[in-house]
C-alpha cells in the first residue's frame, strides 16, 4: 500500500515524478495493463495542487475486450477524481506491421488529445524491462548509437512531450505493487503472442538474464549510449558550421571541410541534410554507410560523383563539395535510344 507519498520498492514519488509538477497539464497514458495501472494510482496519490491532469485510454478496435478495459480504466480514473476519456483507433487496421502502426496511431490520438485538454506532457508508463526489450529489437535490427540509446525519460512526438517517469523501475515491482495494494489490471495477451518481435523477446529475458543481460545492464548500456549520443550531437552541430557552404532554397551545401570530420560526423551532416530536404523519406543508415564510402573513394580520386538515396540528388564535385537536393524528374528515353537499347539486348541474347 501507499504510505505517504512512497511507494514499496520504489523511489519517493516526489523523486519519480521529478519535473512533472512544473508542467502545464498532464495525460496519463492508461492502457489497463499492471504498469500502467501502477502509474494512474501513483500519480493520484502524488498529484500536486493545481496541476491539470487527465487520463486516456485508447482502444485500437484490435480485440473484443480492448473496449470493456479502456471503460474500466475511465471508471477507475473516475474514482480517483481524475477526468478521463476512451480514444478509439478508428478505421480499417493494417495487416503489416501491425504493433508499429497501433503505436503510432495510438500516440497521434494522445497527442490530438493532449492539445485539446491544453496538457504540455503525455505521461506513459513504460518500464525498465521494455527499456531492455527495445534495446534488444534495435540491436537485431543494427541500430546505431542513436537507436541503442533506447526510450529516453523525455522525448517528443508531434510537438507533445511524452514523459516516462517509470523507465528505472521493475515490471516486476509494478504488479507486486498493483496485487499487495488490490489494484484491479488486466492481462492483454498480445503481450505474449509469439507473433510479434516484442513479445518473442520478452520470452528471451530470462535466458539472456541468466548470461549476464539483465534489464539493469542493458538500461545501463543505454544510459551510456544516450550519454554518448548527446556528445555526437554536439560535435555534429559544430562541424554543420564548419562545413556549411552555399547553397540556394531547398538544398543544403558542403564545403570541402567536410572531408576532414571523422565519418560518424559526416554521417550524422548527410543524414540531417537528407532530412532536411526529403522529411517524409525514410532513413536507412547502411545505405547512408555505403554512400560515404563511395563518396570517399572518389574523393581520393578527384572525381566528382552523383547518387539517389532517400529521394534526393547527393553530389560530389571535383573540388569536394556535397550538395543535397530532391530528385528532379526522371527523363524518358527518346524513341531512337530506347529502339537501340532494345536491338542491343536481343543481339544478347
Amino acid at each position: 500500500m501507499l504510505t505517504g507519498k512512497t511507494a514499496p520498492g520504489l523511489p519517493p514519488l516526489g523523486d519519480l515524478f521529478d519535473g512533472l509538477g512544473r508542467s502545464q497539464g498532464l495525460v496519463l497514458a492508461v492502457s489497463g495493463g499492471p504498469d500502467s495501472m501502477a502509474l494512474l494510482h501513483l500519480v493520484a496519490a502524488w498529484r500536486p495542487p493545481g496541476l491539470p491532469i487527465t487520463v486516456a485510454s485508447v482502444d485500437h478496435g484490435l480485440r473484443p475486450e480492448a473496449a470493456l478495459e479502456a471503460a474500466a480504466v475511465v471508471a477507475t480514473a473516475h474514482g480517483l477524481d481524475l477526468p478521463a476519456t476512451l480514444l478509439r483507433w478508428e478505421g480499417e487496421k493494417p495487416s503489416t506491421r501491425l504493433q508499429a502502426r497501433a503505436r503510432a496511431a495510438r500516440y497521434d490520438l494522445l497527442a490530438t488529445h493532449a492539445r485539446a485538454f491544453g496538457a504540455q506532457h503525455i505521461v506513459t508508463a513504460h518500464t525498465l524491462d521494455d527499456q531492455a526489450e527495445t534495446l534488444l529489437m534495435r540491436l537485431a535490427a543494427g541500430s546505431g548509437p542513436r537507436g541503442l540509446a533506447g526510450m529516453l525519460p523525455c522525448s517528443v512526438w508531434d510537438g507533445m512531450v511524452v514523459a516516462r517517469p517509470l523507465l528505472g523501475v521493475r515490471k516486476a515491482a509494478l504488479v507486486a505493487l498493483c496485487r499487495s495494494a488490490g489494484w484491479a489490471f488486466f492481462d492483454d495477451p498480445s503481450n505474449h503472442a509469439p507473433r510479434f518481435a516484442r513479445a518473442r523477446w520478452r520470452a528471451l529475458a530470462p535466458m539472456l538474464g541468466a548470461e549476464g543481460l539483465t534489464p539493469e545492464r542493458l538500461a545501463t548500456l543505454a544510459t551510456r549510449l544516450a550519454r554518448a549520443e548527446r556528445a555526437l550531437e554536439a560535435a555534429t552541430q559544430t562541424a554543420a558550421v564548419i562545413c556549411a557552404g552555399a547553397g540556394e532554397h531547398g538544398t543544403r551545401r558542403f564545403s570541402q571541410a567536410l572531408w576532414d570530420q571523422p565519418d560518424e560526423l559526416v554521417l550524422r551532416l548527410l543524414a540531417a541534410a537528407l532530412q532536411d530536404v526529403a522529411p517524409e523519406s525514410p532513413h536507412r543508415l547502411a545505405k547512408l554507410e555505403g554512400l560515404l564510402v563511395a563518396f570517399r573513394q572518389a574523393r581520393q580520386q578527384g572525381l566528382p560523383l552523383r547518387r539517389t538515396l532517400q529521394g534526393c540528388l547527393v553530389a560530389l564535385d571535383r573540388h569536394g563539395c556535397v550538395s543535397v537536393g530532391i530528385e528532379g524528374p526522371r527523363k524518358a528515353a527518346s524513341p531512337a535510344r530506347a529502339a537501340n537499347l532494345a536491338t542491343s539486348l536481343n543481339a544478347k541474347r
